[in-house]
């Protein structure tokens, strides 16, 4: 059997002996007759390479966060929760927790309450369902306010799913202390890095 050249309307195939003897076929651009010749190709993928990089983004890459953003990503541990108690004064909770942000602007939070006797009313809403607290969905930092809204797409309780949670926020070294926006709410909780 003699092996024969293959032709397309934009490369020339050649049969070449491959591994271990047995044929194969190669594709050479240069001997191209028909179509757009390879160094035409080469023009177009550096323009378009180009414009892309000129836009400063790459397509379906998100951009990485700065400043306050940036410092939000990764996951984060519960070190202390303070809520009002009886008494109008605030006072930490016996907890633990993560909440977890990501480059792309999701989060993830739990909390579990160690003793549910413990839990009070930090506010008119509720966070959380038999001392344990869970919702994720995304994020979006307000640097100029020092805010964070926390669009809750899905939670243990559900009358929070599809609700905007602004936050106010502050770093100190290794820490994130959060609190509600809110003016009826009392609470305050700091998250460190893991």
């Amino acid at each position: 059997m003699k092996p024969t050249q293959a032709k397309s309307s934009f490369l020339t195939l050649k049969p070449i002996e491959g591994l271990n003897g047995v044929p194969s076929l190669s594709c050479n651009p240069t001997q191209a007759k028909t179509g757009l010749e390879w160094g035409t190709l080469r023009v177009l993928a550096i323009g378009l390479a180009s414009v892309v990089l000129s836009l400063g983004v790459a397509p379906g890459v998100a951009q990485s966060p700065s400043g306050d953003s940036a410092r939000f990503v990764g996951a984060w541990r519960l070190a202390w929760l303070e809520q009002p108690g009886a008494d109008g004064k605030l006072h930490r909770i016996e907890c633990c927790g993560m909440f977890v942000f990501t480059q792309d602007g999701h989060a993830s939070v739990q909390v579990m309450e160690r003793n549910t006797q413990e839990q009070a009313a930090a506010g008119p809403q509720q966070y959380s369902q038999g001392g344990y607290e869970a919702s994720y969905g995304s994020y979006k930092v307000d640097e100029s306010a020092h805010t964070f809204t926390f669009h809750v797409e899905g939670a243990l309780v559900p009358s929070l799913i599809g609700k905007d949670l602004p936050r106010g926020y502050e770093f100190s070294g290794r820490q994130l202390i959060v609190k509600s926006t809110r003016t009826d709410e009392h609470w305050r909780v700091c998250w460190e890095r893991y």
